[in-house]
Formats: structure tokens, sequence, C-alpha cells
């Protein structure tokens, strides 16, 4: 089942049974649509959402199964509804495809970015009006995706949204374009200005003092925790939007789910204590999701070979990517 996109893409690592009888759709497995060549010309035009996976995790700074996340995704997709009672909206109103899976290679991790680049151009060219979700994979990821969404829209400007333990800006020289230096790189490589970054969920003991001298000098707008429960997530996410919206063409939403408390996420490596909850996130992610100018999102560092036997983080993961389409059908 090879896609138009091959071999840019493989096909998704697991795709649920489809009954073509005509019931009503009531489960997210049986709404979203696995691509394929005989769907080309149909859904390029109608795809109002368009999921990829990236199962990379070698460049993780800790051990990582985060590759591992876009097979458990799809996976839970049989445990949710396309209905939001919350906010009475119904997502089989949209029409969502699954791409598939950015190849890998299996030791050369340059490779595995390059591929992951000419990966997010292919999709973000031929899905030009569609929102794009990658699933991860660890952070190092959303250099490469935002930089294959700069090759395909070179002439748009590109800020990003963060919720985020970390500042992701650790210096490249020592650390190569691993999951703690994805902003640095957009920074370096000139794909995103440093004051188009906004990090929301800083916290705690994981951070160096030179990276907030970095961040401070590039410009990078940072929020601790702290100072964001004082404001009010909403009030915080919506001032950055909005400040964001005003300089930039798209907005790049990832979400590391390292920026939950341990508590919320046992499936995390890098997981902390002190973190948001998942009301907090869910809560940012749907406001996100709101705004017209979030055009493409992540969710990343999620590790099911550390989750618990009944996967709450992959759950919550799902849970986050849902949240995030809610939000777009509110716009």
């Amino acid at each position: 089942m090879k896609s138009f996109l091959y071999p840019k893409l493989n096909p998704p690592s697991f795709t649920w049974v489809r009954l073509d009888d005509g019931a009503e759709v009531a489960k997210v497995h049986e709404w979203i649509q696995p691509l394929t060549a005989a769907s080309d010309s149909e859904i390029s035009k109608n795809a109002d959402f368009v999921v990829v996976g990236v199962p990379l995790s070698r460049s993780s700074i800790s051990a990582s199964g985060a590759s591992e996340f876009p097979e458990a995704f799809r996976r839970a997709w049989k445990g949710f509804t396309t209905y939001n009672l919350d906010e009475d909206i119904d997502l089989a109103e949209m029409t969502a495809v699954d791409a598939g899976d950015v190849p890998m290679h299996v030791t050369d991790i340059r490779r595995c970015h390059d591929n992951i680049i000419a990966a997010s151009t292919a999709i973000h060219q031929h899905f030009s009006n569609s929102k794009v979700c990658a699933i991860g994979g660890d952070h190092s990821i959303t250099a490469m995706m935002v930089k294959g969404l700069h090759q395909a829209k070179p002439h748009e400007k590109i800020g990003i949204l963060q919720f985020d333990t970390h500042f992701d800006l650790r210096d490249l020289s020592d650390n190569g374009p691993s999951n703690g230096t994805p902003m640095r790189n957009l920074i370096e490589s000139g794909v995103v200005e440093g004051r188009n970054m906004y990090n929301i969920g800083l916290h705690g003991f994981f951070n160096t003092k030179d990276l907030k001298q970095y961040a401070t000098e590039q410009g990078v707008n940072y929020f601790t925790l702290r100072e964001t429960r004082k404001k009010g997530i909403e009030e915080t996410v919506a001032a950055c939007l909005d400040e964001l919206a005003a300089k930039v063409d798209t907005i790049y939403l990832t979400v590391d789910m390292d920026v939950l408390d341990i508590a919320y996420a046992p499936g995390v490596p890098a997981s902390t204590p002190g973190g948001m909850t998942t009301a907090e996130l869910l809560e940012g992610v749907l406001l996100a999701g709101r705004h017209p100018k979030v055009n493409a999102m992540d969710i990343v560092c999620l590790d099911p070979l550390k989750d618990t036997q009944v996967q709450p983080t992959v759950k919550l993961g799902t849970h986050v990517f849902l949240t995030f389409l809610t939000g777009v059908m509110q716009q």
C-alpha cells in the first residue's frame, strides 16, 4: 500500500482493518484514512489534516524509544471517539489522512534528518492548505519538519510556539542535531528568528544558566511555569499567539511531552517533577488549535516502552492530538 509520496514516505507502520459497510464513523480509527496512490487526487484537494509519523529517537540525549510512538499512537485510536463532549464537536466532519512514516536509516542520523526535511517539504507542497501533524520521535525532528516547511513555503516567515521543560538551545558544536538543540538549530540556520520563538513551561532545575543567557541574547521569549500559572495558562498562550501572529505568516506548535509533571507522564524519558498538569497542557493546545495561523504541529519525546501497562502517556499524547484538532474546528 504505497502512497503517491513514496519513497519520501513509507506506508503507516500500523493500519486498522477498515470495513466499508456504510456505517456512521464513531471512532478515530474508523475516521483517519491511510493515504494511498488511489486516493491521490481527491484527498490532496480535500484533506483538512495530515498525520505523518517520524520514528526517530537515536538523536536523543537520554536513551529513548520515542521512535515507537507513531505505531503506539495509531493503535490507541480505537480507544477514542471522534466526538468531543466538552466542546460538542465531532471531528469526523473533517477529512483526515495518515500519510505514513518518514523512512529512517539504521545508523546515519544525518541521513534520517535529511529524510525528514524532504518528507516535510513534499507534504507541505502536496497538502498546501492542510494542517500537518508530525508524530515523533524525539525533539530533533522539529528542526527538520520546520526546515521542510520553510523549503515548501520559502516566502513565509515562521514562528514557534513551544511547550517544553527545556530551552532546547544547547550548542550544536557539542551536542550535534540532537533533541537538545532543535531551537538553536533553527536560529543558527536562519530559518526562524529567536524573537519569533515562544517557550512556555520552563521550570525547576533542568536548564543551565548559559542556555538562559543565550535565549536572552537571541531574543527568545520564554515563560516559566510559575509565572505562567500566576498569569494563567489561557492568558499566557493567547498573548503569545497574538504577538506571534503580528510578526509571522505561519506558526508551528511543538509539544514536548516532557513539559508535563512526571506524575502525568511516566512514558517520557526526561519527565520531571513540577511540570504542567494534563489540564494545563490540553488547554494550551486547544487555544493554539483555534488560531488560524497555527498550521503545523508535532508531538515529541513520548516513549511507549517506558509507559506503564495501560499506556497512560500514549493515551495522553493521542488526547493532545485530538484536542488540537478540536481547536482547529473551532476556528
